[in-house]
């Protein structure tokens, strides 16, 4: 089959690799119908993790089912599924207790909870940007989707960015008539923002410099704050009164810059302690790394990120971080889709065939104006 495989920093391309089979009973083939290009990719496209070459990349999977293994009972041939970016198992104490971001069985990496499809670190799963997919415990991950091909565009969004958009509101604490400060307007801080307003948000406010993101933003019904005409946080404050927002969002992660290109990684985490309220929340999903060679300082290099802890307890702040455990959410948001209370398809810019991945990387990476959300239709 046609697949996206990893070759070097900056450097994808679509080969021949094998098909996928049923290696255990409990395995099921999914042939992809949409598969999407995550802003956590750049990552590893930038060469900035420990991904090896020759990876199969690709973890925002959606498509039908084609194969079953032996073992499998509910989940039927011809099923239209959603496949979560987590791998679990469903059965270990953090599944049964709806962490399936941190199974205890699906990862051979020592001091590794969870796992995932196409990703550094998370096992040893190929990806789903190619034309089929195995699907470990595919009774316990797959969502079954209506038949047909309607709302596809919504329901690719399903596997991972807005689930965890919505967990970023989740690990802030949000309630509803809450002010929420969303950091970072690519796709996952998209989502949070859609899902802090679907969710009953007195007012969003989206930090990021990026004209075509901040416009969206604007659409969706958040109040953007371009952060290279001025301090964020004086922003953030001036708009509430001097308060502050009642919680926030972090959906940048360890490759945070400022206005001039140069990173900072704990530039956004310190804006965000400063921006939200005493006692206010902050949920953390944009990535982080334990180990980061090409970082900006010394202790980042070690996954060691200086931020402002210190008014953070001074605050009496709540800060919740991870992984989206994406089935706590995934029926639910599926539901909010189909009675058309969600849309989170408002961000695609771009669908292109999967041979032409290589491209989609490439402008993406580069910020390029509109290139906001990239789908591959293998």
């Amino acid at each position: 089959m046609k697949a996206v495989v990893y070759r070097g920093p900056r450097q994808v391309e679509v080969s021949e690799v094998p098909d996928p089979v049923i290696d255990q009973p409990t395995d099921a083939i999914v042939k992809i119908t949409t598969t999407n290009i995550c802003g956590s990719d750049l990552h590893m496209y930038e060469g900035r993790t420990a991904v090896e070459q020759g990876k199969v990349l690709g973890h925002e999977n959606m498509g039908f089912v084609a194969e079953i293994g032996a073992g499998v009972t509910r989940v039927k041939v011809g099923d239209r599924v959603s496949v979560p970016f987590n791998i679990a198992c469903g059965t270990c104490r953090n599944c049964l207790e709806g962490w399936t971001s941190f199974c205890l069985r699906v990862n051979p990496a020592e001091g590794m909870d969870g796992a995932a499809y196409g990703y550094a670190n998370m096992g040893p799963y190929d990806g789903g940007q190619a034309e089929y997919l195995r699907v470990p415990y595919a009774d316990f991950n797959l969502l079954e989707l209506p038949a047909g091909t309607e709302y596809e565009n919504d329901f690719t969004m399903l596997s991972d960015i807005f689930p965890t958009g919505w967990h970023g509101t989740e690990l802030a604490g949000m309630r509803p008539g809450d002010r929420v400060v969303v950091f970072g307007a690519g796709p996952v801080g998209l989502m949070a923002a859609h899902s802090a307003v679907i969710r009953g948000a007195a007012e969003v406010y989206v930090v990021d410099q990026q004209g075509d993101r901040l416009a969206m933003a604007e659409k969706i019904g958040a109040l953007p704050i371009d952060f290279a005409e001025a301090d964020p946080v004086e922003q953030i404050m001036a708009a509430t009164g001097g308060q502050g927002a009642d919680c926030g969002v972090e959906a940048v992660g360890y490759q945070a810059h400022d206005h001039s290109g140069r990173e900072h990684p704990e530039l956004v985490l310190d804006n965000l302690v400063k921006s939200v309220r005493s006692t206010g929340g902050i949920g953390v999903v944009g990535v982080y790394v334990p180990q980061d060679p090409g970082a900006a300082t010394e202790g980042a290099k070690e996954g060691r990120i200086g931020f402002d802890y210190g008014t953070l307890f001074t605050k009496g702040q709540q800060m919740g971080t991870g992984q989206c455990p994406v089935k706590r959410y995934n029926r639910r948001l599926r539901d909010l889709i189909i009675t058309g209370r969600a849309n989170p398809s408002f961000l695609v810019s771009h669908e292109l065939p999967l041979d032409r991945a290589a491209e989609g990387y490439e402008r993406f990476d580069h910020r390029e104006d509109g290139w906001t959300k990239v789908l591959l239709r293998p």
